[in-house]
């Protein structure tokens, strides 16, 4: 039986639904492997298209009550690699399509939006997504309480960044991973 689910204007077929956590404390080879682990437990596509198998990994869930989620596989299909999505967030400029999955700059965009509507409570985010960067856990309590006006909620950058660092870690295995997607962090004042 065909499953049809309408994400983000396509028709995607035969997708499997699973819902997990991963912890962020460790070294990044630790945090990217238990990633890479969960994701071996794939079945093998038997081709293109129709043939290929496609999984969406729900990873964390937003005050808001919307899931960050992993669509695999990515645009590119390159081996481990994915989206990272969140439900019903549109990331899209004014009269663009739709797109629920974060580029680096949308939140590198915000964050500095952030920083200079209120540079006191920037310092504290950037002490949380220091943290993430670090290979360590951010409590929900410890995302509550700041007062930015607007933009994405400090729980929403925070859960997307941590897939988007590791994702880069996955993706650029030998290389600097998520050293590119930190340099797009506005530095504390």
């Amino acid at each position: 039986m065909h499953v049809f689910v309408k994400n983000g204007g396509f028709d995607v077929m035969d997708r499997n639904y699973i819902d997990c956590t991963f912890s962020n404390e460790g070294t990044r080879n630790e945090v990217r492997m238990r990633v890479v682990e969960k994701l071996s437990e794939e079945t093998p596509g038997t081709g293109n298209g129709d043939g290929a198998s496609r999984y969406i990994y729900y990873v964390e869930t937003l005050e808001s009550g919307d899931r960050v989620y992993l669509q695999r596989p990515a645009n590119l299909h390159n081996g481990f690699d994915f989206l990272v999505c969140v439900e019903n967030a549109n990331y899209a400029e004014q009269g663009h399509r739709a797109r629920n999955y974060p580029k680096h700059e949308d939140l590198g965009a915000d964050l500095e939006i952030k920083k200079a509507q209120n540079p006191t409570e920037y310092k504290r985010l950037y002490t949380l997504l220091r943290k993430v960067f670090d290979c360590h856990d951010v409590s929900d309590e410890e995302m509550r309480g700041f007062s930015f006006e607007g933009g994405l909620a400090v729980d929403h950058i925070l859960k997307a960044i941590k897939w988007l660092f590791i994702e880069q870690d996955i993706r650029y295995w030998n290389y600097s991973g998520r050293n590119m997607t930190w340099g797009l962090v506005p530095p504390a004042e």
